[in-house]
């Protein structure tokens, strides 16, 4: 049986290929040369989703053909400029982890999988068509915008589970909202102030959807708290704010740089670091122990935002749910319906606030993504709608489903469990575009992805790899 060195190799490749979300240009040029080595036939769209076509196993011609489906783009956490940070993988106690920065495992490991099936001649398969989108982590417009003959293939293996020990049959539904509170900036004041900057670190961080009932601290939450703090005592003027690393990732990190004049409003700031602290420690020592605040004299800035922003996201803030809202009645332990706000920055004209939410009932994420942008609506903000991804549930006695599961069970000794997942996957748009189409979901075990902490472990990939082999030969 081929090993997974090859599979690697090709890692090692992407990763040396920046893809954040909106930026897959150059990893498209990678697919579709990496075809063209093989002197195989692919397409790409308009949207740089690329898919790759490979003939059957001679004489298992007959075979359905199988599409393997996986995303090109990555979350890029803890890089300063994702188009050029590289990723530095290594090793450690059987675990690939990245130095600094989110791995991208999530989905490239998936991805480097599929390619070296497509590499490797001695490998029996039926007619294969390896699909790649484009924009899967922010906003699915790959998915959502691909032409209704862009594929062929009605059995859908999705390489993009985190959870080996799972086949996913179903993922929540989700939409991505961006909000601009309108901004007039005007010059710092003058006088005796001190400037401030106020800092948030150390959080867990980690994916909107899978890790959102974990307890962590959402760094928006502290944030908004201690502003809302000084701005029920005194008067300030905020300069800048920046919270958040992605739209799909809980907010590990804030800073907010602000000004107030001297005397006692300056030392209640002051004073809010101990106490901000003591909070963390009591709300959050265990889920997220790390979490800390820093408040500190930084240098004078040239301008500051209008009160009447800052006064109109404080009021968002308080208005909109934020973590998980509404449990599984019939799915034990599983997030229903969530609300998850993973960055605000303040713009030259805006505050820009990005919400994901998430429901495994489309029409109560329809319901909860309309109120939301309701509230910042009714204080001045214009919403705009960014994705909006239907939940999807695949029967669980279909025979793929079964075919899956036995696989795992004669090749691992094991029987996956079948669960629906709270992150979104690509799977609403395919079932709504290819009519008939099935899909099983597996992968290798991928820890905090979105995260700095996004880690692999090792074995895992092993073993999904091998699993692939046997599905690929028993569907031939």
């Amino acid at each position: 049986m081929p090993t997974t060195e090859r599979v690697f190799q090709i890692f090692k490749e992407l990763n040396q290929i920046p893809r954040p979300s909106h930026h897959e240009e150059r990893v498209a040029d990678y697919l579709c040369q990496f075809a063209e080595r093989l002197h195989l036939d692919y397409k790409r769209d308009k949207e740089n989703c690329v898919v790759i076509s490979k003939p059957a196993t001679p004489g298992h011609e007959g075979a359905e053909p199988i599409v393997l489906l996986n995303h090109m783009d990555m979350v890029c956490v803890g890089m300063k400029d994702p188009l050029s940070d590289p990723i530095e993988a290594y090793v450690e106690n059987g675990w690939m982890k990245a130095r600094g920065t989110s791995l991208g495992a999530d989905n490239g490991i998936g991805l480097s999988m599929a390619l070296a099936v497509l590499e490797d001649d001695s490998i029996v398969h039926p007619a294969l068509e390896v699909m790649t989108t484009t924009n899967e982590e922010d906003g699915m417009s790959g998915a959502s915008q691909l032409s209704k003959d862009f594929l062929k293939g009605r059995k859908v293996i999705n390489l993009d589970s985190e959870d080996y020990d799972t086949i996913t049959t179903g993922a929540a539904g989700a939409c991505l909202q961006f909000h601009r509170i309108p901004v007039q900036r005007k010059p710092a004041p003058g006088g005796k102030r001190r400037w401030y900057r106020i800092s948030f670190e150390g959080g867990l961080g980690g994916h909107s959807g899978v890790d959102i009932n974990k307890g962590r601290c959402s760094a928006v939450v502290p944030a908004w708290a201690v502003m809302a703090t000084i701005y029920n005592e005194f008067e300030y003027d905020v300069a800048s704010i920046n919270i958040g690393e992605a739209n799909a990732s809980i907010a590990s990190s804030a800073e907010i740089v602000l000004t107030i004049p001297s005397g006692d409003g300056s030392e209640f700031v002051k004073q809010q670091e101990e106490m901000m602290n003591e909070w963390l420690r009591e709300e959050y020592g265990e889920s997220d122990p790390k979490m800390h605040c820093t408040i500190e004299k930084c240098e004078r800035q040239e301008t500051v935002i209008n009160p009447e922003a800052l006064e109109a996201l404080l009021t968002c803030l308080e208005q909109i749910p934020q973590g998980v809202v509404k449990m599984s009645e019939v799915m034990k332990d599983t997030v229903e319906t969530s609300n998850n706000v993973g960055r605000i920055v303040t713009e030259e004209n805006n505050i820009f606030v990005s919400t994901h939410t998430r429901s495994f009932i489309d029409s109560e994420m329809e319901e909860l993504s309309k109120d939301i942008a309701n509230v910042f609506e009714a204080c001045g903000a214009k919403s705009e709608t960014i994705m909006s991804a239907p939940a999807w549930q695949e029967d669980q006695e279909s025979d793929f489903l079964r075919l899956t599961s036995d696989t795992f069970n004669d090749v691992l000794g094991w029987r996956p469990r079948m669960v629906a997942m709270h992150f979104v996957l690509e799977a609403g748009f395919f079932v709504q575009h290819y009519p008939g189409i099935q899909m099983a979901s597996i992968g290798p075990r991928i820890v905090e992805p979105h995260s700095t902490s996004e880690r692999i472990e090792l074995s895992t990939i092993e073993d999904i790899w091998k699993v692939l082999l046997e599905m690929l030969k028993r569907l031939a």
